[in-house]
């Protein structure tokens, strides 16, 4: 059990980051710094989380994120990054602010968060985790920006963990389709089909608190996932066959907007 840790966690105020600062809190004994664009949801629900608002896609969020756990508490023993957005679209456009914004939140943001955390623990132990994604790993139509920040993540933390120092620990964690509001978000207010597999937040943050207490490097909320890669792999014809169904959804998908506009 995870007990009298001092914890940043991004994204805080919904999906997984909530859930996973619901389960820290729970007890009392840890201290959380509970950063987020939005915190009013946050405000006096629990006397050991402090709620911080901070725009996570820039350097100087991200600063200003370190400046006040160093204030707040000395020295964070866990820094989960988890701020993330998704889209889902054709990307079919000319639009480099679109680009870079997803980017910034998703890639450059916990990047940067990495070398910030590096120093702020000078020498002294640490734990990073990432929440990266299993579509970090395999590509899946209408998601061509949201893959390729996880992509990038997904290599950087296989490079990093050749350097870093042996003071930190990283832990790299890759949900599935998780129920949040990350379906809105992706859709930009229009609900959309999910890829299979789906999981629950609660059950997502609980194998993700699992694997920090363990001290895992890679953690898979969905036992499906790591035999479905190998099954890919090894067959060709079953990946095709996903990627097909997930094809036709996305068609649908982009059919469906073009009658709305």
């Amino acid at each position: 059990m995870i007990q009298n840790k001092k914890i940043v966690i991004t994204g805080a105020s919904s999906g997984i980051g909530y859930e996973v600062m619901r389960i820290l809190a729970a007890d009392g004994s840890n201290t959380i710094l509970a950063v987020s664009r939005n915190v009013q949801k946050l405000e006096g629900m629990w006397p050991n989380v402090i709620p911080f608002s901070a725009d996570l896609s820039t350097k100087e969020g991200i600063d200003a994120t370190f400046i006040k756990a160093e204030e707040l508490l000395s020295k964070a023993d866990i820094f989960i990054a988890n701020a993330g957005a998704p889209y889902y679209e054709s990307y079919d456009y000319v639009n480099w602010d679109r680009v870079s914004s997803i980017f910034d939140l998703n890639t450059i943001g916990p990047i940067y968060t990495y070398s910030k955390y590096l120093h702020h623990l000078n020498g002294r132990d640490g734990h990073l985790v990432y929440t990266i994604s299993a579509m970090g790993e395999m590509a899946i139509p209408g998601y061509s920006l949201y893959g390729a920040t996880k992509f990038a993540m997904n290599g950087f933390q296989q490079s990093i963990r050749l350097e870093m120092p042996d003071n930190m620990k990283l832990t790299s964690v890759y949900p599935v389709s998780t129920k949040t509001n990350f379906a809105c978000v992706a859709g930009e207010g229009e609900a959309i089909n999910l890829p299979f597999p789906v999981q629950n937040a609660d059950d997502v943050a609980k194998a993700m608190v699992a694997g920090i207490e363990k001290g895992k490097a890679l953690v898979y909320p969905c036992k499906l996932w790591p035999p479905s890669k190998v099954l890919f792999s090894a067959f060709k014809g079953a990946r095709a066959l996903y990627w097909n169904i997930e094809i036709k959804n996305f068609k649908r998908y982009v059919a469906s907007r073009k009658k709305k506009k």
